[in-house]
């Protein structure tokens, strides 16, 4: 079994797309554990529903945070940091530990909108998805909306869409993170620590952490980007303005002011052309 993590704040319509992807395309069984940061339209009482362990927070609270919450009550190893605005592909998990045994790895992240293979191909793709979302967006985000927007953007086949990706991207994997999905095995979590609850960006800090450590320690390798695996972000689903602010805000810092650019740098030099992408950080390195 695997334990998945993930923190919300309301996007009801949202939460039930992904609790049918999930039921619907994980292979192995799994543990759903939900940080719910105050929501008020039912989504805590939703994930209840279908078998989710609710922990309910008394405010919003950041990202970082709310994953030391989850892994707190996870039973199981690996463990899956995933964001709720993800429709999975068919046997993502499965695909995706067995690529991690194959190589070795405590620390991976899956493929998807804002994270392919080659830059290009994420530009275009990211281009395509943008233009079909924001109009959309701003017509409403319930659940038959976001529907539509998914299955127009991958013509009503993303099953489809999901395969011929994982043909052409068989068994490639790169040094690398997608900031919306994190594995971790309780040994990765073990060698470099619980996250870092000072930073948004922590998922990065995971990658500069867990890259660290296997260049100074060797026991670990770094995150790993499975290529052949896809998953479909919505990315940056809640508008300006839907969500209130971090309870816990006066502690956040940005990546710069624990990490310096040249380290950085360095420590993602081996990075398929050396990018990131993330929701939580502005930061452009």
């Amino acid at each position: 079994m695997i334990s998945i993590i993930t923190s919300v704040h309301n996007q009801l319509g949202m939460n039930r797309l992904f609790v049918e992807a999930l039921k619907a395309r994980t292979h192995h069984p799994f543990q759903l554990i939900v940080v719910d940061n105050a929501s008020t339209d039912g989504s805590a009482d939703y994930f209840e529903s279908e078998g989710a362990e609710v922990i309910r927070n008394p405010g919003n609270y950041s990202y970082p945070y709310c994953q030391n919450q989850g892994i707190a009550l996870a039973k199981h190893d690996p463990l899956m940091f995933l964001n709720n605005d993800v429709i999975v592909s068919q046997d993502w998990d499965r695909i995706s530990l067995e690529l991690m045994a194959a190589h070795g790895l405590d620390f991976a992240s899956c493929a998807g909108t804002n994270r392919l293979h080659r830059k290009t191909t994420t530009r275009v793709h990211m281009k395509r998805w943008f233009a079909i979302k924001y109009p959309l967006l701003h017509l409403g985000h319930g659940r038959g909306m976001l529907r539509f927007m998914h299955d127009l953007f991958f013509l009503g086949n993303f099953d489809g869409f999901c395969r011929r990706h994982r043909r052409h991207n068989a068994g490639l994997v790169v040094e690398g993170i997608a900031g919306f999905n994190v594995w971790m095995t309780r040994r990765g979590l073990e060698a470099i620590g619980p996250w870092d609850e000072r930073l948004m960006a922590a998922d990065f800090d995971v990658f500069l952490r867990a890259k660290t450590r296997a260049l100074e320690v060797g026991d670990i390798k770094p995150v790993h980007l499975l290529c052949e695996v896809y998953m479909h972000h919505f990315m940056r689903l809640t508008l300006k303005g839907d969500h209130p602010p971090f309870a816990d805000a006066d502690r956040l810092i940005e990546l710069a002011d624990k990490w310096d650019r040249p380290t950085i740098r360095r420590l993602m030099a081996d990075c398929d052309r050396i990018y990131f992408q993330s929701d939580r950080s502005s930061a452009d390195f």
